[in-house]
C-alpha cells in the first residue's frame, strides 16, 4: 500500500486511541519513511529538516499565549464575564428562560462572527480564541452549552471563510495558493470567478454547520466549574479602569500591526510582532506589573505550548510525507483505478486531498502538492477549468477541519480546554470531521459534476 495513506492512517488510529497527538505524528512519519524506502536515517533527517519550518509558528502561538493571559490580567475579560453572569440572574423564571435563550444564541452568533473576521476584516486567525474563549467558559457552564457545539462554530468560521471569500488570509489561499498553482501548472484561469466556482462546496459547510447547531448539539451538556489551567486569578476589586485602558489599546495594536504587515506581504512575521507590541505595550505602561511578568507570561506560554509543540511536529510529519514522493503515486493510482470515470475520478481525487491534508494539518501546504498532479489529471478526464479550480480547492480545504494537527482544531481546543473539561480528540477533531469533512466532501462531488 501506499506510504503516505498508511501514515496518515497510523497517525489518525493512535491518536484516536490517546495516544498523544505529538507521539502518534511522529510514529506516522516514521511508518511512512520507512515505508516509503527513506530508511530510519534518512526519515529521521527530513523530519528534523521539517521540524525547523514549525519554530516560529510556535513562537508565535507561545507569546500569543503570554499576550492573551496579560489581557486576562488586566481584568478585561472578568469584566465581561461579571456583566453576562449578572444579566442572567433574573427574577421570572419565564424572563429567565427567555434570557438565557437569547445570551445563548447570541454568544454563539458572536462567536461566530469572530470566527469569519478573524480570516479578513482583522485578520489573526486563531489569536481572538484564547483572548476571548477562556473568559466565558464560565458562561457556558451556567448556559449548559455544549463545548463541542462552540469547536463546530469556530471551525466552521476559520476553515469556511478563507476557502470562499478572496479577502484576508481567503486572498491568500484562493487567488495566490489555489489559482496560482492551477495557472503554473498549465491552466488558464483567466475569467474564474472564484466566489461562484467555490460557492457549492462552502454551502456544504454551511449545512454542516446547521445540522450541528440544530440537531447534534443542541441538548445542554453539564460541565463542572473549574479555575482556568495556570490562569491567574482576578478579583474584582483589583480590576482598575487604567489596566483596562491598557489591555483594550494593546488588542487594537496587536490587530492594526497584523493587518498592515500582512498588506505589506510580510503575514509570515504578523502573528509574532503583533504579540510582541501587545507585550510591549503592557510591560512599558506598567499594566502588568514587573514582578508578576513571569509567572503571566510562563503561564500564557504554558497554555499554547501543546498547540506550538503539535505544529512543529506536524511539519516534520509533512517533510518526511513529501521526502517519501509517494503523494503523487498516491495520485496517479488513484486515477488508474478509475480511468475515463469522470465520477469515480473526481471522489477519488476529493479523498487523497482529505487524506494528505489530515496527514500534514494545512490546506495552505496541501494545495501546492496536490495541484501540480491534479490538473493535468482534470485536463485529461475533461473536467471544464471551472469544474478543475472546485476539485483542487475542495481537496485542500478537505481534512482541515477534523485533523488533529490542523490550527482549525487545535485553535479551539486551546480555548475550551482552558479548564481542562475538554479532549481535543473527542470534543474537537471529531465532531468537527462528521460535520465538516462529510458534506465538504459530497458539496464539492456536486460542484465537479455540475460546474
Amino acid at each position: 500500500m501506499n506510504a503516505v495513506l498508511i501514515a496518515v492512517l497510523v497517525m489518525l488510529i493512535l491518536a484516536v486511541s490517546r495516544v498523544h497527538v505529538v507521539l502518534a505524528l511522529f510514529i506516522g512519519a516514521l511508518v511512512g519513511g520507512l515505508l516509503g524506502g527513506l530508511g530510519l536515517e534518512g526519515t529521521m533527517v527530513a523530519f528534523q529538516d521539517g521540524l525547523s519550518g514549525g519554530a516560529q509558528i510556535a513562537l508565535s502561538y507561545a507569546l500569543l499565549g503570554a499576550f492573551a493571559m496579560a489581557v486576562a490580567s488586566s481584568g478585561l475579560p472578568a469584566l465581561l464575564a461579571n456583566w453576562l453572569i449578572n444579566k442572567l440572574d433574573v427574577s421570572s423564571e419565564s424572563g429567565k428562560k427567555s434570557l438565557v435563550a437569547m445570551t445563548k444564541w447570541g454568544m454563539v452568533a458572536g462567536i461566530l462572527a469572530m470566527s469569519i473576521m478573524s480570516q479578513n476584516l482583522i485578520p489573526v486567525h486563531i489569536a481572538f480564541i484564547p483572548l476571548i474563549i477562556p473568559p466565558l467558559l464560565a458562561i457556558f457552564n451556567r448556559l449548559k452549552i455544549d463545548r463541542r457545539l462552540i469547536a463546530c462554530v469556530l471551525t466552521f468560521g476559520l476553515v469556511t471563510t478563507y476557502m470562499w471569500i478572496p479577502v484576508g488570509f481567503g486572498n491568500i489561499f484562493l487567488n495566490d495558493i489555489l489559482l496560482g498553482n492551477i495557472e503554473r501548472a498549465g491552466m488558464d484561469t483567466s475569467g474564474i470567478n472564484i466566489i461562484s466556482t467555490m460557492a457549492i462546496p462552502a454551502m456544504g459547510m454551511i449545512v454542516g454547520l446547521l445540522i450541528a447547531v440544530f440537531f447534534t448539539y443542541r441538548k445542554p451538556r453539564i460541565y463542572a466549574d473549574k479555575p482556568i489551567i495556570g490562569g491567574t486569578e482576578t478579583h474584582e476589586e483589583e480590576i482598575s479602569r487604567y489596566r483596562v485602558t491598557v489591555a483594550i489599546i494593546a488588542i487594537i495594536a496587536t490587530f492594526v500591526i497584523q493587518v498592515v504587515m500582512q498588506v505589506s506581504g510580510s503575514e509570515a512575521n504578523s502573528l509574532l510582532i503583533g504579540a510582541l507590541t501587545g507585550l510591549a505595550i503592557f510591560m512599558g505602561t506598567g499594566a502588568v506589573r514587573w514582578n508578576q511578568a513571569d509567572d503571566i507570561f510562563t503561564s500564557g506560554m504554558r497554555m499554547m505550548a501543546l498547540i506550538g509543540f503539535i505544529m512543529i511536529t506536524a511539519q516534520g510529519f509533512a517533510a518526511v510525507m513529501s521526502a517519501t514522493g509517494e503523494v503523487e503515486s498516491l495520485v496517479n493510482t488513484s486515477a488508474e483505478m478509475f480511468a475515463g470515470n469522470k465520477a469515480a475520478a473526481a471522489m477519488a481525487m476529493l479523498i487523497v486531498g482529505l487524506i494528505v491534508t489530515m496527514g500534514i494539518g494545512s490546506s495552505f501546504s496541501t494545495l501546492p502538492i496536490i495541484a501540480t498532479i491534479y490538473v493535468p489529471l482534470c485536463l485529461a478526464l475533461g473536467f471544464s477549468p471551472v469544474a478543475t479550480v472546485a476539485i483542487i480547492g475542495t481537496a485542500g480545504a478537505l481534512g482541515d477541519a477534523g485533523s488533529p494537527a490542523s490550527d482549525s482544531t487545535l485553535g479551539p481546543t486551546s480555548g475550551l480546554n482552558a479548564d481542562g473539561q475538554h479532549d481535543h480528540i473527542r470534543d474537537s477533531v471529531i465532531p468537527t470531521f462528521i460535520h465538516f469533512n462529510i458534506p465538504l466532501l459530497i458539496s464539492g462531488f456536486i460542484a465537479a459534476m455540475v460546474l
